[in-house]
């Protein structure tokens, strides 16, 4: 946990019990469940069973609700220790812990009565959010005039989804889903669609392909699938043709969220430079006596600590928007954080040498896993035209 901006002993509280977790549950078995051939098997529900007993899987919910009430800045070092451990671990639970978020914000009394309990109650409760399809995912970041592919048309009492979601993380364990979809085709998705809540077993609904990701295994992403599923008017978040109301609303936190589970990463390729280097000899002497190995690794603290700044300004402005929110917040974080996390890669395999390259060794591993958010949750490249389009409109 060092470097983490502590403010109060419950968050000290939180910290010492992800750590201990993450000691317990998630180092010891990373490698393995990684390691698996079928992507599904990399899943670990023992590992969320062991989040829920320790209050991990609900910490962003209200009290009322049975969670511990954690606020944005406070999530985001949970998510970034948890990244630590292993980044598809961090990532199935940023996404869980984020729509929760959303959830007590977005839904109505009703709904929140109606989904809440039981998502509390379910020691394998997992949230999902489907946006992103095979033919838009920069064009919804950006806000190009295109539409979803996966469209609804109105019946009685609802509406009737076609089409398909994919790359989505716990696309195929979630029991809650937040759904984007086309509802007006005479408008751009940004202002035609409209979100829905939707429950696991609904009829119509079903799960395509887990997708064989390079890294971050221990997340499964998979296709979202829908054939005539009908979806109430009472599961409609917010109101028809306001989807990207909702995301504007109540994601702020999201992309720094996603800075943080990549800056974990970042964290555990630093220490293990640092130690290779304190037992590596090279030249007579351990690689950490090297004038430009020290440098590169005062380097890498500061990267490190410059991004976890980064995002925990986000994080708290999120919460605190009337102190300055910007918005180019909602993009930049991530970006830094991976782009900072792939330059840290890159480097500890430099200094690992040959061993960086091979399996036993662990290197092998997060550096692929570093390679993910270079895309995930928004390509960079994008992400900073999102950023430059806010700044100069």
């Amino acid at each position: 946990m060092e470097n983490i901006f502590i403010q109060n002993e419950q968050q000290r509280a939180i910290m010492e019990t992800v750590s201990r977790f993450v000691d317990a549950e998630v180092k010891p078995r990373s490698a393995q469940l990684d390691a698996k051939i079928d992507p599904a098997e990399s899943f670990s529900w023992d590992i969320v069973e062991k989040a829920h007993a320790v209050g991990i899987r609900t910490l962003t919910l209200d009290e009322k609700w049975g969670g511990l009430g954690a606020d944005s800045l406070t999530t985001s070092m949970v998510i970034e220790e948890l990244g630590v451990g292993d980044l598809g671990v961090s990532v199935i639970f940023a996404q869980t812990l984020k729509i929760a978020q959303i959830m007590q914000k977005a839904l109505t009394p009703e709904q929140q009565e109606r989904v809440l309990p039981k998502f509390v109650q379910d020691p394998r409760g997992m949230l999902a959010i489907g946006i992103t399809e095979p033919d838009n995912a920069s064009n919804y970041i950006i806000g190009y005039p295109t539409q979803f592919r996966t469209s609804a048309r109105r019946t009685e009492g609802g509406w009737i989804v076609n089409g398909m979601k994919h790359f989505i993380s716990n696309g195929n364990r979630a029991s809650y889903y937040l759904i984007f979809v086309q509802t007006d085709k005479e408008k751009p998705l940004t202002a035609g669609s409209t979100c829905f809540l939707l429950e696991r077993d609904r009829q119509g609904f079903s799960i395509g392909r887990v997708h064989d990701k390079m890294g971050e295994r221990l997340a499964n992403n998979a296709e979202l699938v829908f054939q005539d599923c009908f979806i109430p008017d009472e599961n409609v978040v917010g109101k028809a043709g306001g989807g990207f109301g909702v995301l504007a609303e109540f994601f702020p936190q999201s992309n720094a969220y996603a800075g943080a589970s990549i800056l974990g990463v970042g964290v555990a390729l630093s220490r293990k430079a640092v130690e290779w280097a304190k037992v590596r000899v090279q030249g007579g002497r351990p690689l950490i006596e090297h004038d430009g190995i020290r440098a590169q690794l005062a380097e890498m603290k500061m990267l490190t600590d410059a991004s976890r700044s980064y995002i925990h300004r986000a994080c708290w402005l999120a919460d605190h928007k009337e102190q300055g929110w910007d918005p180019s917040l909602g993009a930049l974080p991530k970006v830094m954080a991976s782009q900072a996390t792939w330059k840290i890669a890159t480097w500890c395999m430099e200094i690992h040498g040959g061993h960086g390259y091979m399996k036993e060794f662990g290197v092998e591993k997060l550096v692929r896993d570093a390679a993910a958010f270079l895309h995930s949750d928004g390509v960079n490249r994008t992400l900073c035209l999102k950023a430059a389009n806010f700044m100069f409109k």
